[in-house]
């Protein structure tokens, strides 16, 4: 017996080291993702799996996965929200509900919404968390949570609209913090799954332009803050008309709430340059 612990010890420090040697710039964490059975195993390593990127075993009988990755090309969030999406929550991220459901029933496990509650603070690491059982019947209306994002855009739009570096700045905090309190576990699927793909890179590019009073340096980051915003609000679908215009000078896009074309990237200089390439309703 001895010698066979031995053997599947060595086993499992030599998969390690072929697993590390196959993937750069390691860095090893254990997490806690919810489910029961093998072949939960199976579809939450499948969906954690990136080769050369990320390698995560996942134990049903304690519910931790051991992700090693990339720390270059990818973190634990992004690891977590593609186990989200196949069905399996963690204490960070929700399975969408519609795909929860699709579980055959041994899977189905009990279910725990982890809310991200803010402090006073702008830390990251003073975010606490509060465990709050999933009712069938969510008051929080995920439209409204979307809202106050695309409006502190908009206004970020007109900062720029105004060569105002000051203000697109502080306005880019207010964008940054609309982010920060959104629910992802309240979102209806489609804004779910769009909500995962652009959220680092809308929060990425929030930062970057409030850290700066350059408004060129603003508008070059806001191009790909605008695509983000684009994405996830053709999934939310509007109330009232949103319009998609170009720049053909710079090549880059925008969304306004007025059809009048007013150029973020030119200010004054060139306002009216551009046009509408999309009506959104």
């Amino acid at each position: 017996m001895k010698l066979v612990s031995k053997l599947m010890l060595a086993t499992i420090l030599l998969l390690s080291i072929i697993t590390n040697a196959q993937i750069n710039n390691t860095k090893t964490e254990i997490v806690k993702v919810y489910g029961n059975c093998e072949m939960c195993k199976a579809k939450i390593e499948k969906a954690g799996n990136l080769k050369k990127i990320s390698k995560v075993t996942w134990d049903d009988k304690t519910q931790l996965l051991t992700m090693t990755y990339d720390d270059k090309k990818t973190n634990q969030d992004e690891i977590l929200k593609r186990i989200a999406l196949v069905g399996y929550d963690s204490d960070k991220f929700l399975a969408p509900d519609a795909t929860y459901s699709k579980l055959p029933g041994c899977c189905q496990y009990d279910r725990v919404a982890k809310v991200a509650v803010n402090s006073n603070t702008n830390s990251q690491e003073n975010i606490a968390v509060k465990e709050v059982k999933i009712s069938s019947n969510n008051s929080t209306n995920s439209e409204n949570q979307l809202q106050p994002i695309f409006e502190n855009y908009f206004l970020l739009k007109d900062a720029l609209v105004k060569t105002n570096g000051k203000e697109a700045s502080e306005k880019a905090k207010i964008v940054l913090t609309s982010i920060s309190a959104v629910k992802m576990e309240t979102l209806k699927t489609d804004e779910h799954i769009t909500w995962m793909k652009v959220y680092q890179n809308l929060t990425n590019d929030a930062k970057t332009i409030l850290e700066t009073q350059d408004v060129e340096k603003q508008r070059s980051v806001f191009n790909s803050l605008s695509k983000g915003i684009y994405e996830l609000i053709k999934v939310s679908k509007p109330t009232e008309a949103v319009y998609y215009q170009y720049c053909p000078m710079k090549k880059m896009n925008w969304l306004s709430k007025e059809n009048t074309i007013k150029n973020p990237y030119f200010g004054t200089q060139m306002l009216t340059c551009g046009s509408v390439v999309e009506t959104i309703k």
